[in-house]
């Protein structure tokens, strides 16, 4: 009678014991579609916008990566003058071919380590979750390709100034003002790594940094654009024609 009452029961435990896993699963099936809609819903509520109704006479662009968008900035003597620094760097922003520069911040093992998806390792992707060092990652482009697919900015003087102002105090500079070259390979034969300021985590992503600059810079965007998808979606609601 014994073994009949432990057989008897067996499957009840069985089945107590699946809860905790089932719940878990549940969880981890959840975070990842409320993490979406916090994206979505960051995208369409505006951050802070300083009106500027002067003429809009300058263009800056965004191009987007499967995960990442970076900032394009043209080489004028404005930008020049203010990123002028890291020619002392080695950074050939006085190339005769140079029309753009290119500038993307990001989890420093992470975005320093995964040139392609092959190259992606999960303790570089798990520090980039729960936070790590910040890099910011700095090229330089000659003409674009006309059928290059970006998304175009226009802004006014001031807003262009504020722009270039709030990007240069992403980066960590040294005693000297110029800013910390990061001493690992580039993605490319004329890009450059540098230490920046602020730590990376799942919540305050590259594209974050993308909102942040943007709204910094005085310009009507999303409170809150963790993916790609958000920082597009804040585009065509508040910047696209």
């Amino acid at each position: 009678m014994r073994l009949l009452r432990l057989q008897i029961r067996a499957p009840k435990l069985r089945g107590q014991s699946l809860k905790p896993a089932l719940k878990v699963l549940g969880v981890v099936t959840l975070l990842p579609a409320l993490y979406l809609m916090a994206a979505v819903l960051g995208a369409v509520l505006p951050g802070a916008a300083t009106p500027d109704n002067t003429p809009r006479t300058h263009e800056v662009l965004l191009i987007s990566g499967p995960i990442h968008y970076d900032l394009l900035l043209p080489l004028d003597a404005e930008a020049m003058a203010r990123f002028a620094p890291l020619l002392q760097t080695g950074l050939g922003l006085d190339h005769p071919a140079a029309e753009w520069l290119v500038v993307g911040w990001g989890a420093q093992d992470f975005y320093t380590q995964t040139r392609v998806s092959t190259d992606l390792r999960f303790p570089a992707l798990w520090r980039g979750i729960i936070g790590d060092r910040s890099v910011l990652r700095v090229d330089i482009v000659g003409a674009l390709n006309p059928d290059l697919p970006v998304r175009r900015l226009a802004l006014t003087a001031p807003e262009y100034t504020a722009l270039l102002a709030s990007i240069w105090t992403s980066f960590d500079l040294g005693a000297d003002g110029i800013p910390a070259r990061v001493n690992v390979a580039g993605y490319t034969l004329t890009d450059g790594f540098y230490a920046a300021r602020g730590t990376f985590n799942i919540l305050r992503t590259c594209n974050v940094w993308i909102g942040e600059r943007l709204r910094a810079a005085g310009l009507r965007f999303g409170l809150w654009t963790p993916m790609p998808l958000s920082v597009s979606l804040s585009f065509d609601l508040y910047q696209g024609e």
